[in-house]
């Protein structure tokens, strides 16, 4: 997760937090009620602010857990990638060493024959 993420989360929740306790304080202060109606509105709230957490936090998950799928297989993809692509280049490493070993043969064939001949030559 990158570092913005967890601060967005926490920010998130932090403002969750502030929001539900503010709101019952809201409620307290000008609510024109008993203190029982009081205290059954402020669980109502509670319990709304909670559910509202709770959903908003299983959503956040599932949205992770699919980004980290997603994740997951763009790195297999990248993984077959290189894979394919290093096949690719020892093929043709393979070949160039391959021609060069052919053309140092030509080379020393080359050679012997101008040795074969300039030895001809002074005999």
């Amino acid at each position: 997760m990158s570092e913005e993420q967890g601060m967005n989360t926490k920010d998130f929740f932090i403002g969750a937090l502030c929001g539900v306790i503010a709101g019952a304080g809201a409620a307290f202060l000008i609510a024109p009620s008993s203190g029982r109606e009081l205290r059954e509105g402020i669980n109502e709230q509670a319990r709304e602010g909670t559910t509202s957490l709770v959903t908003k936090v299983k959503r956040i998950s599932r949205n992770l857990k699919r980004d980290m799928r997603e994740l997951t297989d763009s790195a297999d993809y990248l993984i077959d990638d290189f894979d394919d692509m290093s096949e690719d280049i020892a093929s043709s490493v393979r070949q160039e060493v391959e021609d060069l070993q052919r053309s140092v043969e030509q080379l020393i064939k080359e050679v012997e024959e101008r040795e074969k001949h300039n030895k001809d030559r002074q005999d």
